[in-house]
């Protein structure tokens, strides 16, 4: 995670492309992203309205597919971040890079990530005719912040030790499926992604996240994210002979 602006998430950026594209590619895959998230919850909830549970395994199964292909096809361009998280963790590794990421280029990436997690929920939401509303699920709680933390330093694990390890080429379908999974064994369904958190904020349906929850949240991720680096780095302390090699 070395390249300019957004080192490769999802394998190696194969054509170095102008920050413009690589931007614009972050912030369609992220508004895709929350489409994918909100929309589903929303089909979900219509068409499952009486068990939570099938609403929560349609909503899962939706985001870990859609989250592999945004990053496989999104990868190659801008690295398919995809996430604050993720695009600050590639600043703090590879800032002492002459080649690294520069602070123009990872302040653009938050930006479009941002606005890009608003603007996918609002499509969400004009796709199913749902009023864009801030939303009114409160859900901090000591255990959902704990589980905040823990999905997102997972996610961040899988990413860094699936790079450093020299196995870039797994890590859509990897991260795929760790999402998948982390929407059940954490109590918050793990949202692991502050842009995808401020998203769900204007879509008052199955995925959303009242105002008063997503600082807590995100600060959470935060902390998550800072831990899953360091365990990337102690596990993982550099890339493998076979990465160098490739």
């Amino acid at each position: 995670m070395s390249a300019p602006a957004g080192a490769p998430a999802a394998g190696p950026v194969l054509v170095r492309a102008a920050l413009w594209r690589r931007a614009l590619g972050e912030l369609i895959g992220t508004g895709m992203l929350v489409a994918i998230v909100v929309g589903s919850g929303i089909a979900a909830a219509n068409l499952s309205p009486d068990d939570v549970g099938l609403q929560l395994l349609e909503n899962s199964i939706a985001t870990a597919l859609g989250l592999a292909v945004l990053i496989a096809v999104l990868g190659p361009l801008s690295g398919a971040h995809l996430n604050p998280v993720v695009t600050l963790a590639d600043w703090v590794l590879g800032r002492r890079d002459p080649a690294g990421p520069r602070l123009g280029g990872v302040g653009a990436y938050l930006a479009v990530q941002l606005g890009g997690g608003i603007g996918g929920a609002l499509l969400a939401n004009a796709m199913f005719g749902e009023p864009t509303t801030l939303a009114t699920t409160y859900r901090v709680s000591g255990a959902t912040l704990l589980a905040e933390v823990v999905a997102t330093a997972g996610l961040l694990l899988v990413i860094l030790g699936l790079l450093r390890a020299g196995r870039d080429t797994l890590v859509a379908p990897a991260v795929g499926a760790y999402i998948g999974a982390a929407y059940w064994f954490t109590s918050s369904t793990s949202f692991a992604n502050p842009a995808v958190t401020v998203g769900r904020m204007f879509s008052d349906t199955f995925a959303g996240i009242a105002p008063g929850s997503v600082l807590p949240f995100v600060l959470a991720q935060l902390v998550g994210g800072a831990i899953g680096v360091g365990l990337a780095v102690v596990l993982y302390p550099a890339r493998s002979e076979a990465a160098a090699r490739s």
